[in-house]
């Protein structure tokens, strides 16, 4: 049996996230013997979108494709790079014509892996096409019409019941789903019934004392007043989280699923 073991990354966020995902992936593959890396970078420029630079250099240091959600038109040079980066990836449930791709295929040394974007509509602006019948069209288009079996979806939503309710959707049909948004590691990652490993949200990439990534003084003010503020990207001691995946590359079915989770030291 084949097996192929994939790495996810969660929300990167901000210069502190992207630099500790640059400095720490080349060994980290090494180390847990990782043959193909996911990223979500929708947060990585400033906790706002993702720039064309730090997109390239997240994939030069070993990220195979970037996924994002629903920040990914948050900095404007993005619309015209993204048809030329077939690696970073946008929700597959906007209409037809939105620049870019939800999806992509890339040949590795064990196989063809396929990646699938989605957003979620639950809370979520804008509200895209219906997730649920755009990913699984699209990944039986990936099965039958490019012969992929190792099939992989980030999952960008708002609510735990809509990204447990799309793992079900799709159990049997790709290899996993992993939410994305919340930016806190949920403590569920499993192998549903049919093959698909499942986690509600894999975490984010960021500063440990923050509030999802935020500095901590602003969102309490925030909350205690209700003035509007200012959220700047925290700084100090990073958390890396995520999701390290076995798939049979034969069949797509996960035959091993386990939480990432590491605190880098400080300066990392």
């Amino acid at each position: 049996m084949a097996v192929i073991r994939i790495l996810f990354l969660g929300d990167i966020v901000g210069e502190p996230g992207r630099k500790a995902v640059i400095s720490r992936l080349p060994a980290l593959k090494r180390e847990r013997e990782i043959d193909f890396v996911i990223a979500n970078g929708e947060n990585s420029a400033a906790g706002r979108g993702i720039t064309p630079k730090i997109s390239i250099d997240l994939l030069r240091c070993g990220v195979a494709v970037l996924t994002s959600g629903d920040h990914i038109w948050d900095q404007k040079e993005i619309v015209d790079y993204l048809p030329t980066e077939p690696r970073l990836l946008r929700p597959i449930n906007y209409t037809e014509g939105t620049p870019g791709s939800g999806s992509v295929v890339l040949e590795t040394k064990k196989g063809k892996v396929g990646v699938i974007n989605g957003q979620g509509r639950t809370f979520m602006n804008p509200p895209l096409e219906n997730p649920f019948i755009c990913i699984e069209k699209e990944a039986l288009r990936l099965r039958e019409q490019e012969g992929v079996q190792v099939i992989f979806v980030d999952f960008h939503a708002e609510t735990t019941s809509e990204s447990i309710a799309m793992g079900y959707h799709l159990d049997g049909k790709v290899s996993a789903v992993a939410g994305t948004h919340t930016h806190v590691q949920t403590a569920d990652e499993r192998i549903l019934e049919q093959g698909t490993a499942h986690i509600t949200d894999a975490g984010m990439c960021g500063p440990e004392r923050s509030v999802l990534g935020r500095s901590v003084e602003s969102v309490v003010w925030r909350f205690k007043t209700g003035m509007p503020t200012r959220f700047p990207v925290a700084k100090g001691q990073v958390r890396l989280c995520g999701l390290v995946l076995d798939v049979d590359e034969e069949t797509g079915r996960a035959l091993a699923v386990e939480r990432y989770n590491e605190l880098l030291p400080l300066g990392s």
